[in-house]
C-alpha cells in the first residue's frame, strides 16, 4: 500500500474553524512539518479541503 508525505506550508491563523480541525487531524501542528500517512479515501478527502495549506506527494 502506498504513503502520502503531507507537509503544512501555510498558517492556519485566518483558515476556518473546519480547515483547522482538518490540519489538527492530520497532525499537523507547525508550518514546515510533515508527516506520513498511508493512502485511502478518508485521507484524500481531508487533503482536498485543505489543499491550498498544504503539499503533498506519494512516498
Amino acid at each position: 500500500m502506498s504513503e502520502i508525505k503531507v507537509t503544512l506550508v501555510k498558517s492556519t491563523n485566518s483558515s476556518n474553524k473546519n480547515h483547522c480541525a482538518t490540519i489538527k487531524a492530520l497532525g499537523l501542528r507547525k508550518i514546515g512539518q510533515s508527516v506520513v500517512h498511508s493512502d485511502n479515501a478518508a485521507i484524500r478527502g481531508m487533503l482536498h479541503n485543505v489543499s491550498h495549506l498544504i503539499t503533498f506527494e506519494e512516498v
